[in-house]
């Protein structure tokens, strides 16, 4: 698959030969990297593929908002999980019609058959980065048998060769994902423990993506009357995340609402309505998950306390026996 790229001036930039479908198939896992300088900008782009699984990573700086036009020759037919980490751009396809709309810190799967169009980037300092994980639409299809409901349901529908996508608003990257992106990114293993490690990855960043859309389509009808689609839940997301990233010194109630642009009330009904938990129930829980990690990880159980925020060992073995009915010490024998 070849790339070509040109600006507002019909200057042409070529990124780079994508991976052949049969490097993408092959049972090993191939890897590039390139740098690029254009009178526009710079790019960094990193390639992965393996087993069915293509990876691209990168990253752009522009001088300057920038529509730019695409040609794409030889595609390789896959399922793509986008994830704008930085930037805003908006997507054209001028072979189906439809536009795609990244902003900063969401993500959707999508399937895209033909692409020929025009980008346009631009956001904080006009710079964007992304991730992307292509599975081939068979393997994709193999991975969704008997799967969640809205898999099923996506395979079913790519069968029909038409752009597909699988939430209509772009949903805000969880912890977990971006936890998940690093580990992939960071992977520093070779051979065969590498495409293992890479492969499992790209499964669970399509099993979180998978959950986060099946439980936003679960929310009650009673919650969707307090939560607002796109702003209000975008804000809960946030907040989730803020919450978890400042696990060991988290802010109050009334100052996680203002950080995430939303009031307490909206917060609390719209956490329990999409997570089931109250908002430092759902903290408790993951701070005691992480606990049990790092305790069968052989991290002694003071500095587990510590890290996490507890005030005390005694406070902490208390809440984890009641969580998982023993103490941390005892974990750490079996």
């Amino acid at each position: 698959m070849g790339v070509h790229v040109f600006d507002e001036y019909g200057r042409e930039y070529h990124v780079g030969q994508v991976f052949s479908n049969e490097t993408v198939e092959q049972p090993l896992v191939t890897e590039k990297r390139e740098v690029y300088s254009f009178p526009i900008g710079n790019a960094e782009l990193v390639q992965l593929a393996f087993s069915g699984i293509y990876i691209v990573y990168g990253d752009m700086f522009l001088y300057k908002t920038q529509r730019l036009r695409y040609e794409i020759t030889g595609e390789i037919d896959t399922v793509e999980m986008h994830f704008t980490l930085a930037g805003d751009g908006l997507m054209m396809n001028l072979a189906s019609g439809k536009e795609h709309q990244f902003k900063a810190n969401h993500h959707n799967l999508h399937y895209t058959p033909l692409f020929n169009g025009t980008g346009q980037y631009g956001g904080i300092l006009n710079t964007y980065k992304f991730f992307e994980v292509h599975f081939t639409k068979r393997f994709f299809c193999e991975l969704a048998k008997n799967s969640s409901p809205s898999l099923m349901q996506f395979a079913d529908r790519i069968a029909s060769g038409k752009e597909i996508d699988l939430s209509r608003e772009n949903m805000p990257i969880s912890f977990a994902m971006h936890q998940c992106i690093k580990d992939i990114m960071n992977a520093n293993l070779t051979g065969g423990l590498k495409l293992l490690f890479l492969q499992s990855k790209c499964i669970e960043l399509l099993t979180l993506q998978s959950q986060m859309y099946e439980d936003a389509m679960q929310v009650t009808p009673s919650a969707s009357c307090i939560i607002k689609p796109g702003h209000d839940t975008d804000s809960i997301y946030f907040a989730r995340e803020y919450l978890l990233q400042h696990a060991a010194q988290p802010p109050s109630l009334t100052e996680l609402a203002k950080i995430a642009g939303i009031n307490e009330f909206k917060l609390k009904q719209g956490f329990k309505a999409l997570f089931n938990n109250t908002v430092f129930g759902y903290l408790a829980d993951y701070k005691l998950n992480q606990a049990r990690e790092l305790i069968v990880g052989n991290v002694p159980i003071k500095e587990v306390a510590d890290k996490l925020g507890y005030s005390s060992v005694q406070h902490f073995n208390s809440a984890f026996r009641k969580k998982f009915g023993v103490p941390p010490g005892q974990l750490r024998k079996n």
